[in-house]
């Protein structure tokens, strides 16, 4: 079970089945380093390695332990690219920073398979391709453009015809697909004990149950103040995504959190996966509301989906998750669904990540729209690389004005309203 968390969406297989997590004590006394990063995620345990690996003096405060939040809870697809295509990419970033986001994103998965690989992280790990099932007309066109967009660039992705498609995932629900064969899949948990593991053995220190209270410019650096202990340092990253709280509130301003939530049986006969998926791939379909699945390595069927904020409203999508899954797949009806958990995502306006600087000495990464895996670490790198001293003129990604979103407060309302709409045109086309 996830610690600390709603009962309703703690119950996680991830949490269910990890290894067992580094010591991490909170912090206690009053400290200095050169760079102090806030949250314990894919991107602040990628920026900590990387800034230890550099011989960069780093602590890593964590309000609750490693991979708590999204990274630990979420599908563990590892799906290269943005939510936009190439193309939008480049004309929205312009003609230095678009090629260079279109590049970190699309190579992100394999920038992950080197990570594990280099750190020997025993997390389930595969390559085996990411296929993006299609339910309509409408999106046969955008996915083909998305084929023709990444194919001009050498990426490795083709379109699937409906044969193709319903040989690869074993249903005739969709008209057809693409896969990208750099598309991967992983333990998200267990990844990020690995890379907690990691940073340690680099020489990082890493704090959990450690919530940062405040940060106070102080000279030419910051104060950061938790419940038993300080730490000054010359560079903050904040790195808490769709779990920001007041600590940093034109950051929490940023991103809308969305729930998103799974279901989870337990390992299926080798004869009932040999029907589903049967070569290993992870998918996630072309709907607005989309679903992903996928098998883990012992063999559970997963399944996700667009969550709830309150209770009801998350008993009602849970059964729907199952009703989905049992249509697309009748012989799970009546399998064990021992699982199921949920966590937010974090979104933006305009649907691209963001590094932005909301005060001098101050970089944060946030907003990655359902591609947290590969995207979270590939800017966990950049972010170290800006604390190391690089010019943001010289980064894989560009830095950002901030951009709070306006009447934030009313999210959830919106939020509400935006699902129901999509759920309509998802059905209607």
């Amino acid at each position: 079970m996830i610690q600390n968390e709603l009962p309703s969406i703690a119950n996680s297989v991830w949490a269910a089945t990890s290894a067992t997590p580094p010591d991490c004590p909170p912090l206690a006394g009053d400290q200095e380093v050169d760079v102090v990063v806030i949250g314990g995620g894919f991107t602040g345990l990628t920026a900590a390695l990387h800034l230890a690996e550099a011989g960069i003096s780093t602590m890593l405060l964590e309000a609750e332990t490693p991979g708590w939040g999204a990274s630990g809870r979420n599908g563990g697809q590892i799906n290269p690219g943005l939510k936009e295509d190439p193309d939008a990419v480049e004309e929205h970033f312009g003609p230095v920073f678009g090629p260079r986001a279109v590049g970190l994103s699309g190579n992100a998965a394999d920038f992950v398979a080197s990570l594990i690989a280099r750190h020997d992280i025993d997390c389930g790990f595969s390559q085996r391709g990411w296929v993006q099932p299609v339910h309509d007309k409408t999106a046969m066109t955008t996915i083909t453009r998305r084929v023709e967009q990444w194919q001009r660039r050498g990426a490795p992705l083709r379109l699937l015809s409906r044969q193709e498609a319903s040989g690869l995932l074993g249903t005739e629900a969709y008209l057809g697909g693409m896969i990208d064969e750099r598309g991967g899949q992983l333990h998200p948990l267990n990844y990020a004990i690995g890379l907690a593991r990691a940073a340690l053995k680099a020489g990082a220190m890493i704090h959990g149950h450690s919530r940062v209270l405040s940060i106070e410019r102080q000279g030419a650096g910051h104060l950061l103040k938790c419940r038993n202990g300080s730490v000054k340092a010359g560079r903050v990253l904040i790195c808490t995504n769709g779990y920001t709280d007041e600590i940093a509130p034109r950051v929490k301003r940023s991103v809308v959190p969305i729930r998103s939530i799974q279901i989870a049986t337990d390992p299926l006969s080798d004869n009932m996966r040999r029907s589903i998926l049967p070569y290993g791939h992870s998918a996630s379909d072309s709907r607005r509301l989309l679903l992903y699945f996928r098998f883990d390595a012992d063999g559970r069927f997963l399944m996700g989906g667009r969550g709830a904020y309150t209770e009801t409203g998350l008993e009602r999508q849970f059964a729907s998750l199952k009703a989905v899954t049992e249509n697309l797949y009748p012989q799970l009806e009546g399998a064990p669904w021992a699982y199921r958990w949920g966590g937010f995502v974090a979104m933006t306006a305009d649907h691209y990540p963001h590094l932005s600087s909301p005060e001098e000495g101050v970089m944060a990464a946030v907003g990655y729209n359902g591609r947290g895996v590969a995207m979270a670490t590939a800017l966990g790198k950049v972010l170290a690389d800006w604390a190391s001293g690089m010019a943001e003129k010289d980064l894989d990604f560009p830095v950002t004005r901030l951009r709070p979103i306006p009447f934030h407060f009313l999210r959830k309302p919106a939020v509400a309203a935006t699902i129901a709409w999509s759920r309509l045109k998802d059905k209607w086309g």
